[in-house]
């Protein structure tokens, strides 16, 4: 892993279905998240992603890349357009730093309107596997 090395984009389509089951499996019961008219009485189209499904992507995106034992360090990250069913949200990534067997990587995850998420995740690999 060198600084500038791009990871493959990963689509994730944003069903229903992906959006409720993230927000019960984080213990997020907000009604925004699961029931539409909720939604709309609090001003948004229709449910949306939580972040802590968001953050769970992020980190499903570093590990698929770098493999089973790669160690999250830190994953800091700002959420931005709201992820609707429907949509599809695309995750990038770029190295932006190494240093020994850890590695800075900058996140974008866009959908139909904009981003969705940015941020850095700080990703270490165990001895003998970078």
């Amino acid at each position: 892993m060198e600084p500038g090395d791009e990871l493959p984009p990963l689509e994730i389509p944003l069903t229903r279905t992906l959006i409720v089951a993230g927000a019960l499996a984080s213990r997020d019961y907000q009604d925004v998240h699961h029931d539409t008219e909720a939604a709309k009485d609090k001003g948004s189209p229709e449910i949306f992603m939580n972040i802590l499904t968001t953050n769970g992507l992020v980190g499903r995106y570093i590990t698929d890349h770098f493999g089973p034992t790669a160690v999250l360090r830190t994953v800091a990250i700002r959420l931005g357009a709201p992820n609707y069913p429907g949509d599809t949200m695309t995750l990038t990534g770029t190295v932006t730093g190494v240093d020994g067997d850890t590695a800075q990587v900058r996140i974008t995850g866009a959908n139909g309107l904009g981003n969705h998420v940015t941020g850095t995740v700080t990703v270490s690999l165990p001895e003998g596997t970078a």
